[in-house]
Formats: structure tokens, C-alpha cells, sequence
């Protein structure tokens, strides 16, 4: 019983990842404009959620870039380095993301009546 409440549980916190596009630090780094060091110490803390994959070389770590840009924004040290201003390829993808969203809870409501 106990390794059924740790799967549930597990998917749980799988299910209540925030969707959208998921990215390697090195992607997150470069359009985010954040360290690795800063994107390491938000995702330990739970600031950021990350996931583990397999990729072509090993296992690699993705975070959500939506969530690295959000993360960023907050932090008055980033904001002063990159003056505000995020990756335009970052700034297409949250957009994009957001329209989906509100495209998929408009779908939603439409069904519910």
C-alpha cells in the first residue's frame, strides 16, 4: 500500500506541473538571460519545477521556460543585468503559451454549457 500513495502522490505533483514549453538549462540560460548558478539554485529551492529525461547524451533536466522568465523578472539583480528586456524567442513563447491557455479554459466553458 505504501508504494501505491507514493505513486499517487507522484502523480499527482505530475499533473500539477505547469504545462508548456519545457527546456534545457542551456536554452532556459540563453533566452531567459540567467545563469546556470541562478537557474540551479531556483529549481533545489523549489522556486522553479524541473523534471529529469533521457536525452541524447544521458539523462538531462528541463524546466519550463515560462516559469525561468517569470522567476527572472522577480529578481531585481537580472533585471538590472538584462534591463528588463528577455530573449524576443522567450517572450513569443510565453505569449504563445498564454493564448493556448485561455484558448484551452475558453474550450472548457464552452463545453460546460
Amino acid at each position: 500500500m505504501a508504494d501505491e500513495l507514493d505513486w499517487d502522490k507522484a502523480l499527482e505533483d505530475w499533473s500539477s506541473e505547469p504545462e508548456g514549453t519545457w527546456v534545457t538549462l542551456g536554452e532556459a540560460e540563453r533566452q531567459a538571460g540567467v545563469s546556470n548558478s541562478a537557474l540551479r539554485s531556483w529549481y533545489r529551492t523549489g522556486q522553479v519545477p524541473s523534471r529529469l529525461v533521457d536525452g541524447p547524451h544521458g539523462v538531462q533536466r528541463l524546466v519550463p521556460l515560462d516559469a525561468v522568465v517569470q522567476r527572472a523578472a522577480q529578481s531585481p539583480r537580472i533585471q538590472r543585468r538584462i534591463a528588463g528586456a528577455i530573449g524576443l524567442e522567450a517572450e513569443v513563447v510565453i505569449l504563445r503559451q498564454q493564448v493556448e491557455a485561455l484558448e484551452a479554459r475558453l474550450r472548457r466553458l464552452e463545453d460546460r454549457t
